[in-house]
């Protein structure tokens, strides 16, 4: 998989800017898009109106808080998959076979097998590092497979979130959900942390939010950082 670019392929300049920042806060107003990129409204609603005439973004009243309704932007399906999507036809396949033959835990540990083999070669770096610092690292590591992955954390550093704006494996997420909890507990087992997903792409969230809290006193695991201790249990519903 390819990293992403701070702007699409094929889109030069502000369009392609619009179209990253709808993508990481849609749905999002004009008013809000110009403070972003520090332009008038009506500037910014020209490069929109351009982008819903090519059916890359479509706009819709919304009503948040007082006042009336307002029109906000967000992007089409052929918006979409202007970013990474690492499937096909193929692995929907693979993964049907592997869920008769092994179930759904066969899928699971199918996933967990490749984000182990994605993150072997940063691991010795997170193990001395503060949890923020390895949720900044950890959010460019899946930045360049395509997932605009960005982390915040506490000012004390004992809590972070991480947000991933796009689902490179979108389509077989929403048919395997045994592939969201994969790569939860890869990032716990990865961080050495307690993980908690609040929002959630396959079901309607505009990103994968992710709560992770220091946690102390693990035992050393496979990532030597620690196992998580829901590893084995059933996913938690926490979806928004």
């Amino acid at each position: 998989m390819l990293p992403i670019a701070p702007t699409l392929a094929g889109f030069r300049g502000i369009r392609g800017d619009v179209l990253v920042a709808v993508k990481k806060s849609q749905p999002i107003t004009a008013n809000e898009l110009a403070a972003e990129f520090g332009l008038t409204p009506n500037a910014l609603r020209r490069h929109l109106k351009e982008l819903e005439i090519e059916g890359l973004v479509r706009c819709a009243r919304q009503v948040r808080g007082v006042g009336g309704p307002r029109l906000a932007y967000s992007l089409t399906e052929a918006g979409e998959a202007l970013f990474p999507r690492s499937y096909d036809t193929a692995l929907t396949t693979l993964l049907d076979t592997v869920r008769e033959q092994r179930g759904a835990d066969g899928v699971v540990e199918l996933f967990r097998a490749q984000w182990e083999r994605v993150a072997a070669g940063a691991k010795d770096q997170l193990a001395a590092l503060p949890l923020a610092e390895r949720t900044q690292l950890l959010s460019e590591l899946m930045s360049s497979y395509g997932y605009m992955a960005e982390s915040d954390a506490t000012p004390n550093g004992d809590e972070a979130l991480i947000r991933e704006h796009n689902c490179v494996l979108r389509a077989v997420a929403e048919k395997f959900p045994e592939v969201c909890v994969a790569e939860e507990r890869f990032l716990a087992e990865f961080l050495g942390a307690v993980v908690e997903r609040r929002k959630h792409i396959a079901s309607g969230a505009s990103c994968c939010e992710y709560c992770v809290k220091e946690q102390t006193g693990l035992g050393t695991g496979d990532w030597g950082l620690g196992q998580s201790q829901n590893a084995s249990t059933p996913e938690r519903n926490h979806d928004e």
